[in-house]
């Protein structure tokens, strides 16, 4: 008896041991005597049985745990490879798979071809309407671009109004396909409430090369959609090497215009402003030149379109405003200049948004003691079809101060009278353009026309481009106040500029036959 005791202990040893070590499923089986060893063996069981629940439980709550974590981390993978908005792929999800698909591209020899488009115009979208149908627009252009693709490219937002199309294993052809059919549905009218919204694209393509990196592909596709803007916007270019030359061309002129600024490398000429009837030079229009120090004077149009691209224009804008208003306080304290003698300074749309630019154009009219009513500020027709919320607060405040506000190049962008009665302006500067032919009769009838309507909306108009006796006789015969051109004076260096009005308070006009 004592014996088997000693063996029961044995097996109660053991089993608790087997228990320490993790085998919950272990039991020690009782005796039939039923005594104290059988009643600890008994608990013990018992303990195992709960240990071994509590376990179960535990394990299942460890699996639901891991469940949670692991599809926590898909979400955020997902989340992390895709765009809130529109839920479309985003940078980080093209990129991986243009990496992938050039990587395919190299054991099967077919190269994937990329698509960026930029939206034409959009941020007129969000200043018309606001951020709220901005949004709407670009989740209705990422359904339409998702159902012209094929279904092994992917569509991805790069971010802001630029989106981009993978095409993998494709061919010049398949691409352009593709491409093509992205510029037809974005060129259908999207729809929002009341709102009608034009979504025209620019498309830049690039077919890649073998052993091109991702991020060269989508330089180049980059490339060929800026020359696609630049070239008239609502088209698709291809990318061409020589594009690249062209970039690096703006990148370097950008650099070279900010140290232009700072180095004091531009330089003012000045146009005499005509009043047709009597020859009176009632002000000066200010023009910029460059005297760069490589490739010698440089005229606007060869170096504000870089400006403009590249934000450069905003620090030219200020440096003309600020030295052309020194100018007129000089002129005004050595010069008898006639009392309704202007300075017209042109604008950028870039600085027409700028929040201080009616205090900047304050402070300097304070600093060289000069009326607000001897500035005009001319801005273009494009600068201003958009009517931000800036834009028309800088108008109207300007407006308010005296200073006079003058549309430019009127006959080459959208020229309605109806909106131009709309905004705070009081004279019109019809584009050189519609000077051309003036001895047709057709041509004759037309400008009468433009300058009834002028006139009808209470507006002045001031023709520029005058280069011959017979157009500023006629424009005058017509009943057109103002002028300037080549056949009054050309473009003047300070000196010379100086030099005229100090001799001179009237240029020579044709006379009325």
């Amino acid at each position: 008896m004592e014996h088997n005791s000693d063996q029961r202990l044995t097996q109660l040893i053991e089993g608790i041991v087997r228990l320490s070590r993790g085998d919950l499923a272990s039991r020690i089986e009782p005796s039939a005597a039923r005594d104290e060893i059988d009643a600890v063996i008994i608990g013990v069981n018992l303990l195992a049985e709960e240990l071994e629940q509590v376990y179960d439980q535990f394990e299942k709550r460890v699996e639901n745990r891991t469940a949670m974590l692991r599809q926590a981390h898909r979400d955020m993978q997902k989340m992390a490879m895709s765009d809130g908005l529109t839920g479309l792929a985003n940078r980080v999800a093209l990129m991986n798979a243009l990496e992938q698909t050039l990587l395919e591209a190299k054991t099967f020899g077919s190269p994937p071809a990329l698509i960026l488009l930029d939206l034409d115009s959009f941020k007129n979208v969000n200043d018309r309407f606001g951020h709220d149908a901005g949004d709407r627009v670009l989740q209705q252009v990422a359904a339409r671009l998702n159902g012209v693709v094929r279904g092994s490219d992917l569509v991805a937002r790069l971010g802001g109004d630029e989106f981009a199309i993978l095409v993998p294993a494709a061919t010049m052809d398949s691409a352009m396909r593709v491409a093509n059919r992205a510029l037809e549905s974005l060129g259908q009218i999207i729809e929002l409430d009341e709102v009608h919204v034009n979504s025209r694209a620019s498309i830049g393509l690039r077919l890649a090369e073998q052993n091109q990196s991702a991020e060269a592909v989508l330089l180049d596709a980059d490339t060929a959609m800026y020359a696609a803007k630049r070239e008239g916007r609502n088209i698709i270019k291809v990318f061409e090497p020589m594009m690249m030359y062209h970039r690096k061309l703006r990148s370097q002129m950008a650099t070279e215009l900010r140290s232009a600024v700072r180095d004091d490398e531009l330089e003012l000429n000045y146009q005499p402003v005509v009043e047709l009837d009597t020859g009176l030079i009632q002000g000066m229009e200010v023009l910029v030149r460059w005297n760069h120090p490589v490739r010698g004077l440089l005229q606007p149009d060869t170096f504000i379109p870089y400006a403009e691209e590249t934000g450069a224009i905003h620090d030219i804008d200020r440096w003309v405003i600020a030295h052309a208003l020194e100018r007129l306080a000089r002129w005004r304290n050595e010069l008898t200049l006639h009392p309704s003698f202007q300075l017209r300074v042109n604008l950028s749309a870039v600085e027409l948004s700028q929040l201080d630019l009616v205090e900047y154009i304050r402070s300097l009219l304070k600093k060289f003691d000069l009326p607000a009513s001897c500035l005009v500020v001319e801005i273009t027709e494009s600068a201003m079809i958009t009517r931000g919320e800036v834009e028309m607060y800088s108008l109207l405040s300007l407006q308010k101060m005296g200073v006079g506000i003058e549309i430019d190049d009127f006959g080459t962008g959208y020229s309605s009278i109806s909106y131009l009665r709309s905004l705070p302006v009081s004279m019109v500067k019809v584009d050189r353009s519609l000077l051309q032919d003036l001895e047709d009769g057709s041509r004759y009838e037309f400008i009468r026309a433009i300058l009834q309507l002028i006139r009808a909306a209470g507006l002045q108009a001031l023709f520029e481009g005058i280069e011959t006796e017979t157009q500023a006789r006629t424009l005058r015969e017509l009943g057109c106040t103002s002028g300037q051109g080549y056949f009054f004076s050309r473009p003047l260096a300070e000196a010379a500029a100086t030099a005229l009005i100090s001799s001179t308070t009237h240029l020579k006009v044709p006379d009325l036959v």
